[in-house]
Formats: C-alpha cells, structure tokens, sequence
C-alpha cells in the first residue's frame, strides 16, 4: 500500500519542478523530503524522478503516479472543504428523535431558531414512544432525543448522556364554567366524585392518573377515554368530566376549559423533560449547537411555567 503523504509530495514536486520547493511547500526540510522520495521509489520498485542539478524531472512511472496523485490531492481537498462546511453548518443533515408533546410545545421553538441561524442545514425528527427513541438513539438513528420520565420510570442507561431540560407540572383541566375554578386550592382527595377524561390506550397520563387517585385513597370514575389532548379538552369543555395533562400538553388551550394548579403541599406528579445523546459517539457540529438551542428553549418554557405558578396563588391559569 502506498504512503500517500509521500505520493502528495511526489505531486508537490511535479508541479514545483524540485524537491526543495515540495518540501517547503510541505512544511518539511529537504533531507526529508530526499529521505521519503527514496523510500517511495523502494515501495513502488523503479525510480520516479531524475534528480539534475537544478531540480528534479519524472520518469515515465513518476508522471504516471503523479497524474493519480492528482486526483488524490483534488479528493482531499475536496474531503477537506466538506468537513469545514459541516463544521460551519453550511450542509448536512440533523436527525432528532422527539415525542408529540414536545414536538408541539417545545420542539418548534428551538427548529425555528436553529433553521434561522443555519438555513443550509436539513433537519429530519423522528416522532417516537419512549422505548423505540431509545433504540433509535442506540442503533444511531437520531443524534439527540427529547425524551421524558416520571419517578416511578426514571431514564437511566450509563451508555447516554442525559441532561434535565425542565419540569413539566400535572395540572387539572376543568370546564370554563366550572366551581373548581373559585376553589383557592385543590388536592386531588377532593376530587374523589368527579367523572374523569383519561387518555386511551395505556398513555402515561392515565398511568398518572391511576396512581395519583389511589395514592389520594380513591379509584377514578372514567366517562370518556380520549386519544389527544385536544379531544380531552373538547370532552371536558362538553362537561362529560374533568382530565389532568402534563400543562406542555396543553400550550394550545381551548377557550372553554381552565387549568387549575394542584395544591403545593399534595403535588399531582411531575414529569422531566430531558434531552439525550449516545455517551460514546461525540455530537457533530449540528447536534452540539442544536443542544445549546435546545437548552435555551426548555429554559424559556421553564421560566414561563415558573412565572405562571407564582402569579396564581390563585392555582388558576
């Protein structure tokens, strides 16, 4: 197998028309550059350059390895550029793994910033349960997720680099018209005889739900199992029975219902937002600034959550 650093100084000297001026071209001395010309004429087994007294000329077999090492050079160089436009984000492609909550709160922030910063780029999402964005993750599919938990589920693989983006609270959804709404505060105990809209399907919110009632001593009474939040919403707007949701769910509230906060002392349970990478494979340039945008974004949305919690002591939004 050829050297190719020596078969580029080979080019270097075709085109300078001496070793002297490859190897300044090169950023090495001339002895080096004699020292390596000898040991590619020993690997290819015939001379490739005439060395006369001012300068070098090919043989016949030198022309002919310098012509390849052309177009070796033009494919590095090419290589080479590439690698710099991935780097400044000028090309490529960024594959994210999200979950529909996020992906209609969260994610849209931080695919516009990103976007407006680096139209060049192409980004592709992945929509996914839990399980299969973990596997994407692992079979390198997607270069980052948004992932979440609760605390009896937590995310915890050593082969991921997890990071705690935000706390997405468990509020109650309540008809606009609702008494709930006038109540300064509410535990879930005092919702024992309420009907309730729960999410189909074994969704985690109904899980939440579920453990959150017997926790407060009673089972919930479901009028109506909903496949979205929007078609809870328009349930409980309907007066068919109240729901709780993660309040990132329900970014587009419907006019009709209000979201009332739990009381502090008996909290609804919290989920994590996180975001995730492969601890073993480093994040190229798009991932690494996509996770910056990310974190920016989650922290707006924490800060807007926080903002909406001290503001109502009244517990409702």
């Amino acid at each position: 197998m050829l050297d190719v650093r020596r078969v580029l100084l080979l080019v270097e000297a075709s085109d300078r028309g001496s070793l002297t001026a490859a190897a300044e071209a090169l950023g090495i001395t001339p002895s080096a550059a004699s020292q390596q010309m000898s040991r590619l004429e020993s690997e290819v087994g015939q001379p490739l350059l005439h060395r006369l007294p001012r300068g070098v000329q090919l043989t016949d077999a030198g022309r002919a390895l310098a012509e390849r090492g052309h177009a070796i050079r033009r494919e590095l160089r090419g290589a080479q550029a590439d690698l710099e436009s991935l780097a400044q984000l000028d090309r490529g492609t960024l594959r994210l793994g999200s979950f529909p909550t996020a992906s209609a709160s969260l994610l849209p922030l931080a695919l516009t910033r990103f976007s407006r910063k680096h139209p060049a780029m192409h980004t592709t999402v992945r929509s996914a349960l839990l399980a299969e964005l973990l596997e994407l993750l692992h079979t390198g599919e997607i270069e980052l997720a948004l992932l979440w938990d609760y605390e009896w589920n937590r995310v915890d693989d050593d082969s991921m680099e997890i990071e705690h983006l935000l706390d997405d609270p468990t509020v109650l959804v309540v008809p606009a018209n609702s008494e709930l709404v006038d109540e300064p505060e509410i535990s879930l105990a005092d919702l024992a005889g309420q009907e309730w809209i729960i999410r189909a399907d074994n969704h985690p919110v109904a899980e939440v739900l579920r453990r959150s009632c017997r926790l407060a001593g009673f089972e919930p009474g479901i009028s109506y199992e909903s496949h979205d939040y929007q078609e809870a919403q328009a349930m409980v707007a309907a007066g068919l029975g109240i729901a709780i949701a993660p309040r990132l769910a329900l970014t587009n509230r419907r006019h009709d219902v209000r979201l009332v906060n739990f009381a502090t002392d008996v909290p609804a349970p919290t989920r994590r937002i996180l975001l995730a990478r492969m601890a073993n494979r480093t994040p190229t340039p798009a991932a690494a600034t996509m996770a910056e945008i990310v974190q920016a974004a989650a922290a707006k949305f924490a800060d807007s959550n926080l903002h909406r919690t001290q503001l109502g002591t009244v517990r409702r939004t």
